[in-house]
């Protein structure tokens, strides 16, 4: 089946989509322009084409799902007056994709560390939903991303879409949109790591079996991805109420 492509051009960023457009199960559209995810910013140079593209989305708020070693080896968005910054690292233990053996199966493996995430990052995880939340309530543009904008990217991603009534097959499609960017995350990596070999075929893929796994295991552990949200993280249902009322087109009368 072909992928339709949500990605927005860039240069130098690979994985930067708008999650706007998509169909909730009681028929209403997830907004256009008000939530994107994405993979590094810090990959954003002002004075350049994709700076200058950027700051066209009028984004207002961005959430940095990175380790802060991360930050500091890599960088972060660049400093603007528009732009208010957050670190939210929701993944506490980390570990090397790209150093795994390709006896490493893709979709449990990942499956398995996204619901270490869950587990781990509940108070980061909760904050992000709420500043996604604040922003939709001002309708103001946000962006939340990670290093490729696959893995804790799409932890929050299918959260959201979850939460915001899209059915799990579009959760899961837009989950594996990332493989249409794999061959440019990989060339990057092997850019910046020269002295390093790949040696995980797992490595940029997004295969359905990753969110599906994830979202298997959040249903048997927590009962729903909603129950997760009310009773884990303590969000109630008046925030995801609050959510659908913003985030989602108006029904027609």
């Amino acid at each position: 089946m072909t992928k339709t492509n949500r990605h927005i051009p860039f240069h130098r960023l690979h994985n930067f989509r708008d999650l706007g457009g998509y169909t909730t199960e009681d028929g209403r559209t997830v907004r256009r322009g008000l939530l994107f995810r994405a993979d590094s910013l810090g990959k954003l140079t002002p004075g350049t084409e994709d700076w200058d593209r950027f700051l066209t989305l009028g984004i207002r708020t961005v959430i940095d799902l990175r380790y802060p070693w991360e930050i500091e080896a890599k960088g972060r968005v660049p400093e603007h007056p528009s732009l208010t910054y957050h670190n939210q690292s929701i993944e506490h233990r980390p570990y090397d994709q790209a150093a795994l053996g390709p006896d490493v199966t893709t979709g449990p493996y990942l499956a398995a560390r996204y619901m270490e995430v869950a587990e781990d990052g509940t108070k980061e995880i909760r904050k992000t939903l709420e500043l996604i939340a604040d922003a939709a309530d001002s309708a103001d543009p946000l962006v939340f991303h990670c290093a490729s904008g696959k893995d804790r990217t799409g932890l929050v991603a299918a959260l959201v879409l979850t939460l915001l009534g899209v059915p799990e097959p579009t959760v899961i499609e837009d989950f594996t949109l990332t493989e249409l960017a794999t061959a440019r995350l990989i060339t990057d990596w092997k850019t910046t790591n020269p002295d390093r070999e790949l040696t995980w075929p797992g490595y940029g893929r997004a295969p359905a079996e990753v969110m599906t796994g994830f979202l298997t295991h959040l249903k048997n552990r927590y009962g729903s991805p909603q129950s997760y949200v009310t009773n884990t993280l303590g969000l109630d249902t008046t925030f995801t109420e609050s959510l659908r009322a913003t985030l989602l087109e108006k029904q027609p009368h």
